[in-house]
């Protein structure tokens, strides 16, 4: 909507320059067409202006600031083109063209300017009284997905749920790294690939989730590996590595750029057992000690019950007696909770 409203003052603004022109004296007891085409003129400009603008689609600051850099912009650089120009204008007597070109000029410098600031206000930050640049607003650096962390498909759930609110972005290595899985001769690798490009396309498809595929990093070496150019492209950005590869965390951590391990974030997200906690769990083998039965909840959770190896096959009421966190997963003791009558 800001965007419509400052191309229709555009249009406003070339008109009313151009009624300003027909009615200065130069123009004045001309022929009765030369206003006719000076409107036409004028009308023109600024639609072929903003045609040309409109054809740039990729685009995206705060609309006021934006208006007011652009339009400070535009006068500054319109000054500079006049100064510019001035040495090479013809003496008087000359052609009023030249004494309405400063408007002319202004007016589409000033245009371009502040439409090309509205259209990329999300990739700077303008902080009042002073002017701060950044790739990103604090808290919104860009997310770079591997493709491990593509083909395990979680992260799509995750950014559907709105835990992320900045971007997601995949460099092009990866994106080229699916495709050959994809037509790989090996069945495993294939299924794989063609997992992660479904999951590459749900996420472009979805209307919450801001995705681009970034092209290549003309800085960055052809012939490392897809894991160091996905951290090298991040560092570059400013942003964080998500991926299922711990050693890529370990290869980001040495190059100081921040990875979340999506599984890491999975172990978090698991439930926190205390002491007394009543639960239901199915007991489906014996334990390792005598008189134990184990038994999963829903996440996976191991559930060690004392006392429960009578008890294979049948869910029973158990209550949490203590946890233990090891590598594989955490570990929940419970004894099984006896009726009160």
């Amino acid at each position: 909507m800001p965007l419509l409203i400052l191309r229709a003052i555009f249009v406003m603004v070339s008109i009313g320059i151009a009624v300003s022109i027909f009615n200065s004296e130069v123009l004045r007891g001309g022929p009765a067409w030369v206003p006719w085409v000076v409107l036409a003129g004028m009308v023109a400009l600024p639609c072929l202006v903003i045609g040309v603008d409109a054809t740039i689609r990729r685009k995206d600051l705060t609309v006021v600031t934006a208006v007011y850099f652009g339009m400070l912009v535009g006068v500054f650089l319109t000054y500079v083109a006049i100064l510019a120009l001035v040495p090479i204008m013809p003496a008087p007597p000359r052609s009023p063209v030249f004494d309405w070109l400063p408007l002319i000029l202004g007016m589409i410098l000033c245009y371009i300017c502040t439409s090309l600031l509205l259209q990329t206000r999300n990739d700077f930050r303008f902080i009042i009284p002073y002017v701060e640049f950044a790739r990103d607003v604090q808290g919104m650096r860009p997310n770079l997905l591997d493709s491990s962390a593509i083909i395990d498909g979680r992260i799509a759930d995750l950014a559907e749920a709105g835990i992320f609110e900045s971007r997601f972005a995949v460099p092009s290595c990866v994106v080229d790294d699916l495709q050959a899985a994809a037509e790989s001769t090996d069945k495993l690798r294939r299924m794989r690939g063609r997992r992660g490009l479904d999951v590459l396309a749900r996420l472009r498809e979805s209307t919450t989730i801001d995705i681009e595929v970034l092209p290549p990093d003309e800085h960055a070496d052809t012939e490392s590996s897809n894991d160091a150019q996905v951290v090298s492209q991040a560092r570059r950005l400013g942003g964080r590595v998500i991926t299922n590869d711990p050693n890529l965390v370990k290869i980001a951590a040495l190059q100081d750029v921040q990875a979340i391990n999506i599984n890491d974030v999975a172990v978090a997200l698991k439930p926190t057992f205390v002491p007394g906690d009543l639960l239901n769990v199915r007991l489906v083998k014996p334990g390792e000690e005598m008189g134990q039965g184990v038994g999963y909840l829903d996440d996976g959770t191991m559930v060690v019950v004392e006392g429960g190896r009578d008890q294979l096959g049948r869910t029973v009421h158990v209550s949490v007696t203590s946890t233990l966190q090891t590598s594989a997963g955490r570990l929940v003791f419970a004894r099984p909770e006896l009726s009160r009558g």
